[in-house]
């Protein structure tokens, strides 16, 4: 009699390694935290972000190096391996990119060329080349991203130390100013990154220039309301200027961690979730210059990418403190600087 193995739900984790052009796929076990290698793909650029399609079928990944473009491949339901569909050109070198909530459009910010830009996503899960939108920004958009509701539409413009606010239309694609059309952060505060909480009315920014994090509370008019910043400096290090990265909470809400480049931590804090406050758990030394990290969908691993060690280190999350605790580490491309991290549910 043939023993039937049923297929349990598997976590897998990609790596974007900008210099070596090449996607490390990794699956990651639930049960220890442990990765096991399962393809390199070889890109045509220098891969930097990528975004997971929202219905998990999909991995867009920008190329930095011209032709500026991103490649969109499919994602095998049962192992995470990935196939080149096609790549498609983008109006300049893409340092941001994300669908909406909807998957229906594929969202990215210019650093250099100083703009957004908006492009389709067709029911086959293809990109239309020709944009819907291009929209001129302040100085060094960094960041693009929705609020959970997909009626809000925020940028970050480092350059400007503001963030833009629109307000989004998902049935056209079609984003306008909203009012205020951005709030400003302290000056010289360069913001980089946001993360959006899971109760919908706290945002969280990464500020690189001053190495700190800003709490803000989303009105329902889809405005930001500045509720303090935090350091994310370890306390005494003196060992260049700041350079805060990415930022992601755990799923439940109840944690918040942020890369700071220049003395190659990750920084935890506690959420109070009432207002926005944040209190610090501790300062985590890890991989060189982490810029891309980021935590799985079960909120048990954070695993962090060092662009100049070349590894990629993984955590476990205590789930009472916060805390980090180390378990292993593995190399991969030359200057890996993004992770995505999806959870493929088992077969029906």
């Amino acid at each position: 009699m043939a023993l039937h193995i049923v297929r349990t739900a598997l976590t897998i984790v990609y790596v974007a390694n900008a210099d070596s052009r090449e996607i490390y796929v990794f699956e990651l076990a639930e049960k220890d935290g442990s990765s096991k290698l399962v393809e390199i793909v070889a890109v045509g650029g220098a891969v930097m972000p990528m975004a997971i399609s929202p219905d998990r079928k999909h991995l867009f990944a920008s190329l930095r190096s011209e032709p500026y473009s991103v490649s969109n491949f499919a994602m095998d339901p049962n192992s995470g391996r990935l196939r080149l569909l096609e790549t498609v050109p983008l109006v300049d070198n893409m340092a941001h990119i994300t669908t909406d909530r909807s998957g229906r459009y594929l969202l990215g910010a210019s650093y250099f060329g100083n703009k957004i830009a908006i492009n389709v996503i067709t029911r086959g899960g293809r990109i239309d080349p020709k944009p819907l939108a291009v929209i001129p920004t302040g100085k060094n958009a960094h960041y693009i991203a929705p609020d959970l509701t997909n009626k809000f539409l925020f940028v970050t413009n480092l350059g400007d130390d503001a963030i833009l606010q629109y307000r989004f239309d998902a049935s056209s694609g079609a984003i306008s100013p909203n009012e205020p059309p951005a709030v400003v952060t302290r000056k010289g505060a360069g913001p980089r990154h946001l993360a959006f909480h899971p109760n919908g009315r706290l945002v969280f920014g990464s500020n690189e220039l001053d190495g700190t994090v800003s709490s803000y509370w989303l009105e329902f008019t889809g405005t930001l309301t500045l509720r303090g910043s935090v350091s994310i400096i370890p306390p005494g290090f003196t060992g260049g200027a700041p350079a805060a990265a990415q930022l992601h909470l755990t799923p439940d809400g109840r944690f918040l961690y942020a890369s700071e480049r220049t003395s190659s931590t990750l920084a935890a804090f506690g959420i109070d979730s009432d207002n926005g406050a944040l209190t610090l758990i501790g300062n985590h030394s890890t991989e060189a210059q982490p810029r891309g990290f980021n935590i799985d969908p079960k909120g048990k691993y954070l695993l962090a990418a060092g662009q100049k060690s070349n590894r990629l280190s993984t955590y476990a999350i205590n789930q009472t403190t916060g805390k980090l605790r180390k378990l292993s580490h593995l190399e991969v491309g030359q200057n890996p600087n993004w992770i995505e991290i999806v959870s493929l549910p088992a077969p029906a």
